[in-house]
């Protein structure tokens, strides 16, 4: 019996269901390392989310990361992560975050917690950059520390889950 209860649910070493955290890649980011490295420096995708796997074990956390140049498709991995029950979702919408109220709305149906994350830091940068339709529904927003800020993005997630 306990060894179904683990093929259903990873475990940690305590027995206890791992939390699970939706990393969301959104829009051009799967050219990090490529794109304007002034801004993002010169780390890939396929690193970022090697570095976020290898935090999340540490953490104790189940991770899965998805990315997607088409808006249709993390609005459908956001309504397959509200019927699967994913705990937390750390987004970096890439653009996306200054104007796709699709991709607000579908958020806004999660009832946990959300950390908006960015690579740059989007205040510094043109004014349009400025503005997030994703902001008023997260618990917060990490900016300008490159690839710490996923991690720190995690961290804040496990935490929040932490405090229930």
């Amino acid at each position: 019996m306990l060894e179904t209860y683990r093929v259903l649910f990873k475990t940690d070493e305590r027995g206890g269901v791992m939390k699970k955290i939706l990393i969301l890649h959104g829009v051009n980011l799967n050219m990090f390392g490529k794109r304007d490295p002034a801004q993002y420096g010169t780390i890939t995708l396929d690193e970022i989310n090697q570095k976020l796997e290898e935090l999340a074990k540490e953490l104790g956390v189940e991770l899965e990361t998805f990315q997607t140049n088409h808006e249709g498709a993390i609005v459908e991995k956001i309504h397959q992560a509200h019927l699967d029950k994913v705990d937390a979702v750390v987004i970096n919408a890439g653009a996306w975050t200054h104007y796709s109220y699709a991709l607000r709305d579908a958020l806004a149906i999660l009832k946990v917690p959300i950390v908006e994350i960015h690579m740059s830091n989007i205040h510094a940068r043109e004014e349009f950059r400025h503005y997030s339709v994703i902001s008023s529904i997260a618990k917060g927003q990490i900016a300008g520390f490159g690839v710490q800020s996923y991690l720190l993005g995690l961290r804040a997630a496990v935490e929040l889950l932490k405090e229930g």
